[in-house]
Formats: C-alpha cells, structure tokens, sequence
C-alpha cells in the first residue's frame, strides 16, 4: 500500500512541477557586481498559455534598503525585440525594500494572437535616482495551445 501512495505522489509531482518551475537566469554584464541580487525566476504557468493570466516572480536579495525605483522590460522573439514596457517597482513589490531578501510579482495575459514559442526577456531594475540595481535575462515559452474564448 505505502509503494502505491509513493507513485501517487510521484506522480502528482511531475503533472504539478511542469505548471511552475525555476527558470535559469543571466547578468546581462557577467563582470558588474549588482546591487540587487537575483537567485530565480518562477514563471506560472510554463509555458506561458496565449490569453491566460501569467506571473513572473522574481527572488532577489538586497544589501540595502530600496524606497522605489522602476522596472525595465524588454522582451524578444527569435531575436527581434518586439515589446518594451516599464513598471513603478511599488507596484511589483512592497516598498519599501527592506535590506534581506525579496519577491518582484508581475502578472499579465498575453493577447491570444500572440505567436507561440521561444522568447527572451530582459529586466533592468533601477533605484530612485536612476542607478542600475541590477539586470537580467532569461527565457520563457508560449504554448502552442490557444486558450482563447471569445464571448
């Protein structure tokens, strides 16, 4: 009975990790020493469903406090950049920023007409004054499967 219970929960783990996993991430300069530092990205769900809420959090740690600042996002498609938006990091965090770790939490639903496949995305975190606090890159996923639903 216990090795059936094991496979259950095995398997309930490999249908649920798919769903919500790490994501490897780069320092856009290998060479800078930032301020912010990032240890992970979760992306939920991944891949990323066309016309589904979406979230990217972010785990980062800070050696000093952050009162507010902004958030950068460029993203690509096979190379070509095709979106660029800002955020008040406020609003993707608690400010302010307290020296220790931390969580950025961007949700948004991609358009059903977005193509599906490889893309990259580039995030530059920026204090108050402007100051580069860090920078990252990673990839995420469209799925194939559309999730649109007009009514």
């Amino acid at each position: 009975m216990e090795m059936a219970q094991l496979k259950l929960a095995v398997l309930a783990l490999c249908l649920f990790l798919p769903f919500n996993r790490a994501t490897d991430v780069n320092y856009c300069d290998k060479k800078t020493e930032y301020a912010v530092k990032v240890s992970g990205v979760e992306i939920s769900p991944s891949p990323v469903a066309r016309g589904k809420p979406a979230t990217f959090s972010i785990a980062a740690t800070t050696g000093e406090a952050i009162s507010g600042g902004k958030l950068a996002i460029d993203v690509s498609y096979f190379g070509f950049h095709i979106h660029s938006e800002t955020h008040d990091l406020c609003e993707e965090t608690s400010c302010p920023v307290t020296e220790g770790d931390f969580v950025v939490a961007h949700s948004q639903v991609l358009p059903g007409f977005t193509p599906p496949g490889s893309y990259s995305l580039t995030m530059k975190m920026y204090d108050e004054n402007k100051q580069e606090l860090t920078c990252i890159a990673f990839d995420f996923n469209i799925g194939f499967a559309s999730s649109v639903v007009e009514s």
